[in-house]
């Protein structure tokens, strides 16, 4: 089967969403784009993700957009996805997600600022892309022009979409920025919750690139 193993990690995945509740039901999509083939490869549409076979799995050309394998109609989002493997070479995985505290701000059409330093993951604060209908042309736009320099966006009235390097990669960036999300809301209920500065956060962005790969260098106490 072509790219077996892509698909079989995206309902992996897409079930890790389910169980760590940034989705509910058959909301949310997620792919993985194959550079070396240019296919992209997303969960369809419509099924539940405990239910989705790895046949299912719609397999889609980057460039053309035309269908090229899957037993299944591909997530209406599928322009969504395909706009930033297109235009972007960083990002060969999306996930997008459901999730509350993101919806939540989504729906209040506000930006989630440099509340918490793990916002850093998705470059720093995250932006929140203009309104347009699920599943068209017009909302994969709105939300490639909002996430410009970033992993992540916030979807107006609609959840989060975020990308990273890998599946793995999308999906912390989504439960950071969630847990973020989270964060901001519960200290705007009681207060007015202290921002990073912008210096700050830069620094934190570079912290991060290296994250996990190398020692960091420490200060004498």
């Amino acid at each position: 089967m072509l790219l077996q193993d892509i698909r079989e990690e995206l309902i992996y995945y897409g079930k890790k969403a389910v169980q760590n509740g940034l989705t509910k039901g058959t909301g949310g999509n997620l792919s993985v784009c194959d550079r070396e083939s240019s296919i992209m490869a997303i969960t369809p549409s419509g099924i539940d993700y405990f239910e989705i076979k790895p046949e299912q799995i719609v397999l889609i050309d980057v460039q053309t957009g035309k269908i090229v394998d899957g037993d299944a109609l591909p997530s209406s989002e599928r322009d969504m996805h395909r706009i930033f493997y297109k235009y972007r070479t960083d990002l060969d995985a999306i996930i997008h997600t459901h999730s509350i505290f993101a919806a939540t701000l989504s729906c209040l059409r506000q930006p989630l600022p440099a509340v918490h330093y793990m916002s850093a993951l998705a470059g720093g604060d995250v932006r929140c892309a203009e309104y347009a209908t699920y599943g068209t042309v017009a909302l994969a736009k709105n939300a490639f022009k909002a996430m410009a320099d970033r992993k992540a966006v916030l979807l107006a009235n609609h959840g989060l979409l975020a990308g990273g390097t890998s599946l793995a990669d999308a999906f912390n960036v989504i439960e950071e920025i969630e847990f973020c999300c989270e964060i901001y809301y519960r200290t705007k209920s009681i207060g007015d919750p202290v921002i990073l500065p912008e210096d700050e956060m830069a620094r934190m962005v570079e912290r991060f690139k290296a994250y996990g790969k190398k020692p960091e260098e420490h200060e004498e106490i």
